[in-house]
Formats: C-alpha cells, sequence, structure tokens
C-alpha cells in the first residue's frame, strides 16, 4: 500500500493558502480518481483507493501544520506502511511559484509540517514532491506570505503545478521515484 500526503492546515480560512498546496494536490487526485476524503483517523481525512497498481491512501492531515507528524506516524503504523511507500506534498519558500522539485530524503530546510514528520517517523528519507511558493516581498512576514492566496497570476501556474503533481504521483505508482524524479523535476 502507498500513502500520499498532502500538507496544510484545516478549515476554511486556510483553503487555497500556499501553504495549503498539499492538500489542494490530494483535493486534485481525490476527485480525479473519485475517491473523498470521508475517512477519519488519527486526527486525519483519509480515503482507501483501489488501483490496478495496487492500494493507495490518499490523506489530509487535520492536525495543523506544525504536527502532521502525529496524524501520519500513528496511520502509516496502523494500515503497516513502509516509509518507501510514502510521498508527501507541500509547499516550498525557495522554489519559484509552480515549480516542483522532487527529493526522496533531505533536512526539514525550515518546514515545520516537515520536521514533524521527521521526528514522528525517525528519518529523513522519505519521499517529497516539493511545490514552489516563492519567497514572501520585502517586508512582509513569512507566517502571513504562506497563509496568503495566490494573486490571479500565480493561481493559474499552480493550477499547472497542481497538475503536474498529479502525474507525478500516478506516475510513481508504478514507477521507481528516482525516475519519475527525473521525468518532473523542474517542470
Amino acid at each position: 500500500m502507498k500513502i500520499i500526503v498532502g500538507l496544510g492546515n484545516p478549515g476554511k480560512p486556510y483553503e487555497h493558502t500556499r501553504h495549503n498546496i498539499g492538500f489542494d494536490v490530494i483535493d486534485a487526485l481525490a476527485k480525479k480518481w473519485d475517491a473523498p476524503l470521508t475517512n477519519s483517523k488519527f486526527n486525519g481525512m483519509y480515503a482507501t483507493v483501489h488501483r490496478p497498481e495496487g492500494k493507495v491512501l490518499l490523506v489530509k492531515p487535520l492536525t495543523y501544520m506544525n504536527l502532521s507528524g502525529e496524524c501520519v506516524g500513528p496511520l502509516m503504523d496502523y494500515f503497516d506502511i513502509d516509509v518507501e511507500d510514502l510521498i508527501v506534498i507541500y509547499d516550498d519558500l525557495d522554489l519559484e511559484t509552480g515549480k516542483l522539485r522532487l527529493r526522496q530524503k533531505g533536512s526539514a530546510g525550515g518546514h515545520n509540517g516537515i520536521k514533524s514528520l521527521i521526528h514522528h517517523l525517525g528519518t529523513q528519507e522519505f519521499n517529497r514532491i516539493r511545490v514552489g511558493v516563492n519567497r514572501p516581498p520585502a517586508g512582509m512576514k513569512v507566517a502571513d506570505y504562506v497563509l496568503s492566496k495566490f494573486s490571479k497570476e500565480e493561481q493559474v501556474v499552480i493550477g499547472d503545478a497542481i497538475d503536474k503533481s498529479v502525474n507525478a504521483v500516478e506516475t510513481s505508482l508504478s514507477t521507481p521515484f528516482l525516475e519519475v524524479m527525473n521525468q518532473f523535476n523542474g517542470s
């Protein structure tokens, strides 16, 4: 079984903000696969999807970003999922808006959701799809920036990044993640 986790914050005020790009990708996958996230366990919403490549768990932690590991770790234990079968999708301030960067391991890079996952999983070695949201303009606090919505111009680019992320996830179900990285990095 694979587990695809999108990071974000629950609640209407956070919908479609930069920090919730992971939730947006999970929502796009759930819509495409006709698999609404109606199940709840360990403070997260999820759907179990039966794909030709095998079972896939789509997950949105409802713990708020900084505590994402409190949902993901217990879910992986409960469903007996190996860390090699995890993909985490989240926002990245160090990438141009809409750019993708796939990695198999790495530090948290200052991202509190990833810090929580590393802490609860006990490893930095898990697959990631980072979606660029760019740095805040001069004088704007990072917290205010990541909780802001995309401009109309950015929404087109982000829509494309969400589509590419969905394609990367689907490709990863039948292709080694290293090959998926080579195909989608920088797109």
